[in-house]
């Protein structure tokens, strides 16, 4: 396996500015060739199909940094991004007497990076944390940038806070263990940055994208760091998505109504966000923003990647109804007004509304039958 040399991206939030570290084995670096969060204990947060396979790891490359060092191990699953599983991380802390010089480190996918860094940034009002993601989603998105919640039954991601790390671990190593239905799962993502801000890294999909479904070495570094630099960008611009940083949603309404809808962990993320991008795709060239040449470009690269290019039924008697609902429930919905990260030409993102009666169209159009 070809082994990548490590890399660094800089999130320049001024006080909050941190590293990104991309490599082969770099979490066998912390503490040696990386500066770690300063503390006198630290906390490792994972669940319990990553745990296994990377906490010594992470212990032998943290040990000689932090005193004291322990465990929280969750259940998997997007279904366990709640309360409960929450004050699970809470419960531990508090029973280990942690103050404000404990150090977490959120080890896994999305969900345990959400959980412990929302859990950071609420215990003692705030201690320091690292991320370290162990997905291709993760690492391409949710461990970037300072986001973090836990879902509510009636919307995902709706309570949480901006929190940022002050540190993320990128080891590509650790996509040798992933599921390949995980790994589509983070292409979504990985596509995502193509039509709403780099059209070159589209065509380089299109060009490339066998060789990241066989998880090639270089071709995931590749695209791995151009996600990074993306975001890093874009943060850099808006942290607290004001405004432009609301553009990374792009597919994220249509899917978030799908995963809240189906329930949990039925459909992945990135298979929601796959089928909301072409919903979206599909809601822009109706608005005349794009062509149908477009629409199809995507759609066919998404399908290349192994996710869903259709979204499922929610309600029988009134599937769009249902959709509409869901969609209301949303960060970026204003006064009950639901607003959309469209395309706005190849390689630019717009946020619009949209009459109710043209996303039913597309709802109808793009949804299993």
């Amino acid at each position: 396996m070809q082994s990548i040399p490590t890399t660094f991206i800089h999130i320049d939030l001024g006080q909050r500015s941190y590293p990104i570290a991309l490599g082969s084995g770099v979490i066998a670096m912390l503490g040696t060739s990386l500066s770690l969060p300063v503390g006198t204990a630290a906390v490792i947060v994972s669940n319990a199909t990553v745990a296994p396979l990377y906490v010594s790891r992470l212990i032998a490359s943290i040990s000689a940094t932090y005193s004291q060092i322990q465990t929280v191990v969750l259940p998997d699953g997007e279904a366990h991004k709640n309360w409960a599983t929450l004050n699970l991380i809470f419960d531990a802390l508090l029973r280990q007497g942690c103050d404000r010089k404990t150090v977490l480190y959120a080890l896994g996918g999305g969900v345990i990076g959400d959980m412990t860094g929302f859990a950071a940034a609420c215990y003692m009002r705030g201690v320091p944390f690292v991320q370290v993601p162990t997905t291709l989603l993760a690492q391409v998105d949710s461990s970037v940038g300072g986001k973090t919640a836990i879902n509510h039954p009636l919307g995902k991601n709706m309570i949480g806070a901006f929190y940022q790390p002050q540190l993320v671990v990128c080891d590509l190593d650790t996509l040798d263990t992933l599921p390949a239905r995980e790994l589509a799962a983070g292409l979504a993502e990985v596509i995502k940055y193509g039509p709403i801000a780099d059209m070159e890294l589209f065509a380089w999909l299109e060009a490339h994208m066998d060789a990241l479904v066989a998880r090639e070495r270089g071709a995931l570094a590749h695209v791995v760091k151009r996600s990074c630099e993306i975001k890093a960008a874009v943060v850099g611009a808006d942290e607290r998505e004001a405004g432009l940083r609301a553009i990374l949603n792009f597919g994220h309404t249509f899917g978030h109504a799908i995963e809240a809808g189906m329930g949990y962990g039925v459909w992945l993320h990135g298979e929601g966000v796959a089928a909301g991008m072409v919903m979206a795709a599909h809601l822009s060239q109706r608005l005349g923003l794009v062509d149908g040449s477009f629409v199809e470009r995507l759609t066919r690269l998404i399908e290349r990647a192994g996710l869903p290019t259709r979204g499922p039924v929610l309600d029988a008697q009134d599937n769009a109804g249902r959709y509409l609902e869901l969609m209301r429930v949303d960060k970026k919905a204003e006064g009950g007004e639901i607003r959309f990260v469209l395309i706005d030409g190849p390689g630019k993102a717009v946020m619009r509304a949209a009459p109710d009666a043209l996303v039913r169209e597309v709802i109808d159009q793009c949804c299993a039958s």
